[in-house]
């Protein structure tokens, strides 16, 4: 179903700065709202229930995922996270743009059942980098570390699969290029189409 609403999916290696992006992305543009994830790990930080995800147990993911109430799901470093098809749906139809940040395996997931969702991978500059922003982070031990960093490796591989690549070296230019994806999504054709269809309509446009 095509729906006014955009979708985004952005994914990235863990340290590639896909969460500080979408969060700006978000505040410097009312129209662009998250669909918050269901996971099973703790939170993290100075995260909180609703706002970063719904922290679920295992039992209640598995009965989610009995009820198909997942778009898509995956297991990530040893945890599930899931992506309420409801929610995207209901935002969409409202003629509002939904932003995911999700690993690759949900993104591609995504893409089977939103054919129009627009995918973007987050690069990070260099190897060092990433490492050294991982650390930076003080989140994670060295062992966590490590196996981010081979999971890195194989993510990293699944860019080509997606639609737009952003390297995020300087974050101001990786701002300013997910903005421009964003902009130059919402002015495409179908989706002009979608979101303003009583104009279409009124100029006789099919």
């Amino acid at each position: 179903m095509d729906y006014p609403g955009n979708l985004f999916v952005v994914a990235a290696p863990s340290g590639a700065g896909k969460s500080s992006l979408v969060k700006a992305l978000m505040q410097l543009d009312a129209q662009v709202r998250p669909s918050i994830s269901h996971t099973t790990r703790a939170p993290r930080g100075q995260e909180k229930e609703g706002r970063e995800y719904y922290f679920v147990s295992d039992t209640a993911f598995d009965a989610m995922v009995a009820q198909d109430a997942f778009v898509e799901w995956a297991a990530v470093h040893g945890r599930r996270y899931g992506t309420s098809r409801q929610a995207i749906q209901e935002r969409m139809a409202q003629g509002g743009d939904v932003v995911l940040e999700i690993d690759f395996q949900g993104a591609l997931q995504i893409k089977r059942v939103f054919s129009n969702a627009v995918l973007i991978f987050i690069l990070p500059p260099s190897w060092e980098e990433l490492r050294a922003r991982l650390e930076r982070r003080g989140e994670d031990s060295a062992e966590v570390i490590e196996l981010r960093l081979r999971n890195a490796a194989l993510e990293m591989r699944q860019a080509q699969e997606f639609d737009f690549v952003i390297i995020n070296e300087l974050f101001d230019n990786a701002l300013f290029d997910l903005k421009a994806i964003v902009h130059a999504q919402r002015l495409k054709f179908l989706a002009q189409r979608r979101s303003r269809a009583e104009t279409f309509q009124a100029l006789n446009i099919p």
